[in-house]
């Protein structure tokens, strides 16, 4: 009650401050939208470690894009305009010259006010003559450093931490709880990125035993964007690489199925630079991009790196007919106890690839090649679900993809094959149907032959295989306050998967209705459900059958701009999960947040409170929180119980920060929280951060 209690009197405070006087608008950070979308869409738990969307979005916010003189690739880049609307902007342009305004956006064809909105941080409007080329002396000599240090661990013991007990076997984490990350970076505008990034995980040792030398993971590059007409692009060391629409390769941040039905096409550049520490997705080695002519780009590049993975014993005694194998990859980049330490990097993978693309100012056709080896053969535990991935120790993948705008349609797709003949194609429109009505198609046939390993196609289920499904998005803005989005996916697995020992189907649909008042707030309901067959837990059963499992979320959210300097969030939402066997399960979750950032005093502040009562697991709830600078988190909320949580910033210095976070959860009807070597004996678990960041 106590608990009920102390929310009802937050959300008052809310309804009390509603009556103020109207401010001056604070902008929703457009990084945050697009993240919490994609990682409560894809039932991404915990942290969420790719943090290119927010770091490129930073340089752009001070760095903006010159609407008058920008390409469509360039544009493309900011992953916030459609190329139907990129298209509009350039034939803008070249009818009625460049834009004197950022108000005459409004002329321009597919801009409506929200997307003008999220764009206004990033962009900027001048007749400025074009970027003046700059030496290789000039681009490392000038620009911004930045210095990133942050510690953080849980407060309660884990059971990891803990001695073995005389009776007792099994493992336990060799190293500390604690968690080390250190970044050094220097960027010039958006054209030179270089620098390192070292991180040590709760659990791993540090400078002593498997890392005498430090940190667990080390990571630097080098990365050159637009050094001249023709060499567009350079990357040393670490870097990202994507091709298409990720149907042979994808290492960036790509979104699928969610709110924001017109962002469902991938439009990441082919080489990028990397500074996460997302330690399975990333190439070392180098590429580059050369501008053959004006219209045409050639993309190689070539990475050889060590991986994690489970090594398998040779099964013959006899030397000469040794094969070196290994079962799966790993790709949690975890080494905290003696199993996992014997798997990092055990196995060495080389990878070549290359594109070449044709491009004007409306259209791409690209010819794409990805060919992996590695020195150990993957030879997989046979099952029947998994009898046709990719097992041995090359592969080469071969696709083309293909973009074209015409007036208000832009199609586009890709292909692929890989050399087993397996095929996967994705085929999408998107429609610019009237100035207030936006439509999206997508066609997808995924093979259960096709073979692929680093890829993040759009689909239900990942891999990029065994499944054809038909996807339509709908987008309707009848004035500048309300916003109606929609869509509906339906999917068929055509062949088993892991959870489901026969061929099934399913479907989602999702509807968001979203009411804005300028300068002042906005308020979202939002229903989804979801229906997928998987095997029925029934273990009295003589052979596997399937079941519809369905889960509905319903959701209804208020934010609200009492000063330009204070923002108050409240969230209601509830889930319901059935699969027509066990009891059903439900819950729900209430959160309030507070958001206050002043402008004349160095400490700002955002905290939440939240109550929560699940039955179990299965109908869990995600609540994106916010945290420290480029930190991003998504934990599942269920159980019966609560959260609190308060970050605090100080910025007294101008080139540098101090951030503090505490978060809390509490359950009150267990007495563990967490699993295996994770578990806490307790019903609480208390985490903290500390950040501090330099800039010179």
């Amino acid at each position: 009650m106590k608990r009920i209690a102390l929310l009802f009197l937050m959300i008052c405070y809310t309804l009390f401050l509603f009556a103020q006087r109207d401010t001056t608008y604070n902008n929703y950070d457009e990084g945050f939208q697009i993240i919490e979308n994609y990682i409560q869409n894809n039932d991404i738990e915990g942290e969420f470690e790719d943090q290119d969307i927010f770091e490129k979005l930073e340089i752009y916010a001070r760095n903006p894009v010159n609407l008058n003189k920008s390409s469509f690739d360039e544009l493309e880049e900011l992953q916030l305009l459609s190329p139907t609307q990129i298209s509009a902007l350039i034939d803008y342009r070249a009818k009625h010259g460049k834009l004197i305004s950022i108000y005459e956006l409004q002329a321009v064809p597919g801009f409506d006010i929200l997307t003008i909105k999220n764009i206004l941080p990033f962009i900027k409007v001048s007749g400025d003559l074009d970027d003046t080329q700059m030496s290789l002396k000039e681009l490392f000599s000038t620009g911004r450093n930045q210095i990133l240090a942050r510690w953080d661990r849980v407060l309660e013991q884990k059971k990891g931490y803990t001695e073995l007990e005389d009776d007792e076997t099994g493992s336990r984490y060799l190293g500390d709880p604690n968690r080390f990350y250190f970044r050094f970076k220097h960027t010039n505008d958006t054209r030179l990125s270089y620098g390192i990034t070292m991180e040590k995980d709760p659990g791993e040792e540090f400078f002593t035993g498997s890392n005498k030398n430090g940190f667990d993971f080390y990571s630097a590059h080098i990365f050159i964007k637009k050094y001249s007409k023709r060499l567009k692009a350079i990357a040393i060391g670490d870097f990202a690489a994507s091709f298409g629409q990720g149907l042979v390769l994808f290492s960036g941040f790509g979104r699928g199925k969610g709110p924001d039905v017109m962002a469902v096409r991938r439009s990441a550049s082919t080489l990028r630079a990397f500074s996460s520490v997302s330690e399975a997705l990333f190439y070392r080695g180098g590429g580059v991009t050369l501008g053959l002519t004006d219209h045409i780009e050639l993309t190689v590049f070539g990475s050889r790196r060590f991986k994690d993975g489970n090594l398998l014993q040779p099964d013959t005694l006899d030397a000469e007919e040794q094969v070196l194998r290994f079962s799966s990859l790993q790709i949690t980049g975890l080494h905290r106890t003696e199993a996992e330490i014997e798997d990092k990097g055990g196995l060495q993978e080389t990878v070549v690839g290359g594109s070449l693309k044709y491009q004007t100012d409306h259209a791409h056709i690209a010819f794409n090649a990805l060919y992996t080896t590695f020195d150990r053969a993957l030879s997989r535990s046979p099952r029947p679900y998994n009898q046709f991935f990719f097992s041995g120790s090359r592969l080469l993948n071969l696709s083309t993809d293909y973009s074209f705008v015409y007036r208000n349609f832009n199609f586009f797709g890709e292909t692929a094959v890989s050399d087993n003949g397996g095929l996967a194609t994705l085929n999408g429109l998107l429609i610019g149907l009237d100035r207030k009505v936006n439509m999206s198609l997508m066609f997808r046939h995924y093979e259960k032959e096709y073979q692929a390993l680093n890829v993040f196609p759009f689909a239900e289920a990942g891999g990029g295989r065994n499944e054809t499904g038909l996807y339509i998005g709908l987008q309707i803005i009848p004035n500048r306050n309300w916003t109606l989005q929609t869509y509906y996916d339906i999917f068929r697995h055509p062949y088993l998967r892991f959870s489901a020992d026969a061929p099934s189907t399913g479907y989602e649909y999702l509807a968001k209705l979203t009411y804005r008042k300028k300068r002042k707030m906005e308020a979202y309901i939002q229903y989804r459900f979801e229906r997928k067959q998987e095997n029925v837990p029934d273990p009295e059963a003589r052979i596997d059958y399937l079941l519809n499992r369905d889960r509905t979320q319903f959701r209804v959210h208020f934010s609200y701009n009492v000063t330009s300097q204070l923002t108050l969030k409240s969230r209601a939402e509830y889930a319901f999960f059935n699969n027509n066997f066990e009891a059903p399960s439900k819950g729900f979750m209430l959160y309030q947040d507070i958001v206050f950032k002043p402008k004349d005093f160095p400490l700002s502040l955002t905290t939440r409170y939240a109550i929560y009562n699940t039955d179990d697991y299965d109908s869990r709830i995600y609540a994106y929180e916010n945290s420290i600078l480029n930190d991003f988190l998504n934990p599942a909320y269920y159980n019966q119980g609560s959260r609190f949580y308060i970050n605090l910033r100080f910025t007294k210095f101008r080139n540098a920060s101090l951030e503090l976070r505490y978060a809390q959860t509490l359950w009150e009807n267990e007495n563990t929280i967490g699993s295996g070597l994770e578990e806490i004996n307790g019903n609480t678990r208390s985490d903290i951060r500390v950040q501090a960041k330099f800039r010179f």
